[in-house]
């Protein structure tokens, strides 16, 4: 099944969607297309209770270039779309795409088969897992380019790896091997490219045989809204109510007594009509206040 544009693949085999971008002889850098296509996909994968992860990956020997530079030296030059827009504000188009991510009702494993730069690197933050060849490079490489981090990445990237070394990341915009990446926490598993996303494949693959549909999305958005918590108390609130309502759900009894009877569970409920009146509990804020 390909709903999008050519430039982004899309298919689902055992209860898991993978997302290729394919733009390989463009070492997959982002257009207009394909963030398009990008946000038509995760919008499937909500909308298709039969997948229960997600896959990105790149085609070809790179992950993502970052932003399509073929414009030139005006390619970050914003005036005529403002102009055109007006009255309404510039929207980074990465950090849409990042948003669009964040929301996914499903997890989400990048797997970064090669080099991942600028925007290529910044629209994984938002994923839950990310492995990386032992081949690939990262970069933050924004203030090189004359301009800031995009995609939230100001407000993902510190979470992720610390403030201090995403400063240093950010400020130097220098080139990262997986290494690194992975002793930051950037990387969950370095491995060689051949084996990227054949891991990333079982591992969702195991997300998706053994999840609730409905636990995972709240324990998803429970563990990343939390972040931003200033007082533990504020999770005990929500996840005693989300403890309540799934508990006298017909997924918990199944999976007590999966457990009980030392078998696979057979999950029923699904995240398109059963999740809780109150999800989501924290409304994305709106971009113009």
């Amino acid at each position: 099944m390909d709903p999008m544009a050519e430039e982004v693949l899309y298919s689902v085999a055992d209860g898991v969607a993978t997302i290729t971008l394919n733009r390989p002889e463009r070492l997959n850098a982002l257009n207009g297309a394909m963030y398009d296509g990008l946000i038509e996909a995760f919008d499937q994968t909500d909308r298709d209770d039969k997948v229960r992860a997600v896959i990105v990956t790149g085609a070809g020997r790179a992950f993502c270039a970052g932003a399509d530079l073929s414009g030139g030296a005006r390619t970050f030059d914003y005036d005529q779309e403002a102009a055109a827009t007006a009255p309404e504000p510039h929207r980074d188009r990465g950090g849409m795409l990042v948003l669009r991510i964040f929301r996914s009702l499903k997890p989400v494993i990048a797997a970064i088969n090669g080099p991942a730069v600028g925007v290529g690197i910044t629209m994984t933050l938002p994923m839950d897992i990310r492995i990386m060849a032992d081949t690939a490079r990262v970069g933050f490489v924004f203030a090189r380019r004359g301009i800031v981090p995009d995609g939230a990445s100001s407000w993902f990237l510190p979470r992720i790896v610390g403030i201090s070394q995403a400063l240093e990341w950010c400020l130097t915009g220098r080139l990262l091997s997986s290494e690194e990446a992975l002793a930051a926490g950037l990387a969950r598993t370095v491995c060689p490219v051949v084996d990227v996303l054949p891991l990333a494949t079982r591992l969702a693959g195991e997300i998706a045989a053994s999840a609730a549909p409905v636990s995972a999305v709240l324990t998803r958005h429970l563990l990343w809204q939390m972040l931003g918590a200033d007082h533990p108390m504020v999770a005990h609130r929500i996840d005693s109510q989300a403890i309540y309502d799934t508990g006298r759900l017909a997924d918990s009894a199944e999976g007590v007594a999966a457990f009980l009877d030392k078998r696979e569970p057979h999950w029923t409920l699904a995240p398109s009509k059963d999740l809780p009146d109150w999800f989501p509990w924290r409304p994305e804020p709106p971009f113009a206040e």
